[in-house]
């Protein structure tokens, strides 16, 4: 498994209705809502929401170095929960 700034900005991009990075059988996923729900991503561990990244931003736009460091963040979050 391994979020990227590019993960992270391809979520904040994203215009999928309440998107979210999930992880799923060690791989990382870009998804809408109701994708979460559905039975091909059965089990998969949301990692972080578009909404909750661009609460952490305050609404402005990251740069390349902030990209990558929270998706540094991301990845130590979810090896602290042993995904």
């Amino acid at each position: 498994m391994s979020i990227t700034g590019d993960d992270v900005r391809s979520l904040l991009a994203s215009d999928l209705p309440d998107a979210s990075l999930v992880l799923l059988e060690g791989r990382v996923h870009l998804l809408g809502g109701p994708d979460l729900g559905s039975p091909r991503y059965a089990g998969a561990l949301v990692v972080a929401s578009r909404d909750e990244l661009r609460d952490r931003l305050l609404d402005h736009e990251p740069s390349p170095r902030e990209l990558d460091e929270l998706a540094a963040g991301l990845r130590t979050a979810v090896s602290n929960l042993g995904g």
